[in-house]
């Protein structure tokens, strides 16, 4: 027994001392050698003489370079006409070395103004695949990127998922670049900061930090820096792979990092102190902190008048509870209160409930879960064939499981009613349909003390939820009555106008300069 626990910490020890020995990385790089053969080799090798890897040669006045791009990514128009033609007509006269051929391409060639050095296989690879066009020169241990993008990317189009009756018809799209210009053009600040960087061992996925520099608290910007910098993962195809990473409890219903595709909407949560990450290849931008009260509120809010805004807000709120409790309170009414009904009304829940042989909480249960059959299938089947979801559904819970005795009349009412609830705050229609269900089974089990109980767990899991020392219900808990101008109400803007809310001076929060909430 002694000798197999020695050799397992014999074991454990040997495995740290491995790890303390780091290799550097960039040792294990392939740096250019000068000698282009031997360059191109290289990368060829590296990159498994793929199909879409172009290699062109060409002889500038004596001296031979190499042109490699990826096929699809450049700009045909420009890469000919603004780099090959002018290499082309250089003359012995005007570049007689291999660093005159450098300084040519570096000072001379003017349309094309985002220029790069790189030195290593691994940059080239990189600048490659994001559009550039890399110049290898023969004699030399150094190549230049020279930006010419040219891939194709969907137009700008109305956000999809955040529809509006006012403001912006703009929304993200996949390009990167693309969706930086959106936020630049609507705040024209030079405070306004966007910090690149790269996640992913292989995909390399560009990822851009926006904030504005004397807003931010600088804990918070340092905080969301370390995170981003600490994630493994071998590709980032969306910005929901990183989203995890930025939440202090990844395993919570509700989530402390929220998304949006409407630049406006962008500006407006960095404008508060916020700090927020574009993923390219994704229209989906990540925004943190975020707080429960803004699950509530939309653009559209802004720009109507102060007192409608706010029947908005009361229809919202409405909803929501009504999503996650109407079922669970009407299960549990029915079955172990139902003296709180009304007289008329509690025999005409009876008669149509004798007639089900299922009992009510199994009957709940059933036909929500028919329910989010239906609306999964509407969701992922072509548009074409959309309708005949409809179409099905009418018939399976309109029609015939009524009539089949499966479900009754006051259920399809209540699970109707619920359903339309739940598409008012499409934010937190994850939470809310996992929470229905749970209710429907504490009030078919216990009643209204199993809904209570389950408020009480509900309000735990909001209170208990914290994003970069910023607590989730704030400013409802810690309350603040300056922040809940813009919570439960909506003051007009000569109000909101005067002092703009600082998501780090919110009560409770911990992220002013100073307090690390690692």
């Amino acid at each position: 027994m002694f000798q197999y626990v020695k050799r397992k910490m014999a074991a454990h020890q040997a495995s740290k001392q491995n790890k303390k020995v780091s290799v550097d990385p960039i040792e294990t790089q392939n740096h250019l050698t000068g000698n282009l053969t031997d360059d191109m080799v290289t990368l060829r090798e590296k990159c498994g003489n793929s199909t879409d890897f172009m290699s062109n040669y060409l002889n500038v006045s004596g001296h031979m370079i190499c042109m490699v791009a990826e096929e699809g990514m450049v700009d045909s128009a420009i890469f000919p006409n603004f780099i090959s033609t002018p290499l082309r007509e250089l003359s012995e006269d005007e570049v007689k070395t291999p660093d005159d051929v450098y300084q040519f391409i570096e000072r001379k060639i003017v349309a094309v103004r985002n220029l790069k050095d790189v030195y290593t296989c691994e940059e080239i690879f990189t600048y490659i695949m994001s559009g550039f066009v890399v110049i290898l020169i023969e004699g030399l241990t150094k190549g230049i990127a020279i930006g010419v993008q040219g891939f194709k990317y969907r137009s700008i189009s109305a956000p999809e998922t955040e529809v509006n009756v006012r403001g912006s018809r703009e929304g993200f799209v996949e390009a990167l670049r693309i969706n930086i210009s959106m936020v630049r053009r609507r705040m024209k600040s030079p405070d306004l900061r966007f910090e690149m960087m790269s996640i992913g061992k292989r995909s390399h996925t560009d990822v851009c930090i926006a904030y504005i520099e004397g807003v931010v608290s600088p804990v918070l910007l340092r905080e969301v820096r370390h995170k981003l910098k600490q994630i493994e993962l071998d590709e980032v195809l969306e910005s929901g792979y990183l989203q995890p990473f930025l939440e202090d409890n990844p395993h919570a219903f509700f989530s402390n990092v929220g998304t949006t595709e409407r630049p406006d909407t962008l500006v407006a949560k960095i404008s508060e102190g916020r700090v927020a990450v574009l993923v390219d290849g994704t229209p989906f931008a990540l925004i943190t902190p975020y707080l429960f009260a803004e699950n509530f509120q939309n653009f559209d809010d802004y720009c109507h008048k102060s007192y409608y805004a706010t029947f908005v807000r009361f229809v919202k709120y409405a909803s929501f509870f009504l999503a996650i409790f109407l079922p669970g309170v009407y299960v549990a009414l029915s079955t172990f209160h139902p003296e709180i009904f009304a007289y008329e009304l509690i025999f005409n829940i009876a008669a149509t409930e004798t007639k089900i042989p299922l009992p009510l909480m199994v009957e709940a249960l059933m036909i929500h879960f028919i329910y989010e059959i239906m609306r999964e299938a509407g969701l992922r089947m072509p548009a074409p064939m959309g309708h005949a979801v409809s179409i099905v559904g009418a018939l399976v819970i309109g029609d015939t499981a009524v009539s089949a005795g499966l479900v009754s009349p006051p259920m399809v009412l209540v699970s109707a009613l619920t359903a339309i609830a739940s598409y008012v705050v499409p934010t937190l229609y994850s939470p809310i349909s996992v929470f229905r269900l749970i209710f429907i089974v504490l009030g078919g089990t216990m009643g209204l003390y199993g809904i209570a109980l389950g408020i009480f767990f509900l309000l735990i899991e909001i209170c208990a939820l914290n994003s970069f020392g910023v607590p989730y219900l704030a400013p409802i808990s810690p309350f603040s009555l300056k922040a809940m101008r813009d919570v439960l109400v909506r003051a007009s803007w000569r109000k909101l106008g005067k002092n703009a809310l600082n998501i780090a001076k919110l009560n409770g929060a911990n992220i002013r300069e100073g307090e690390e909430t690692r």
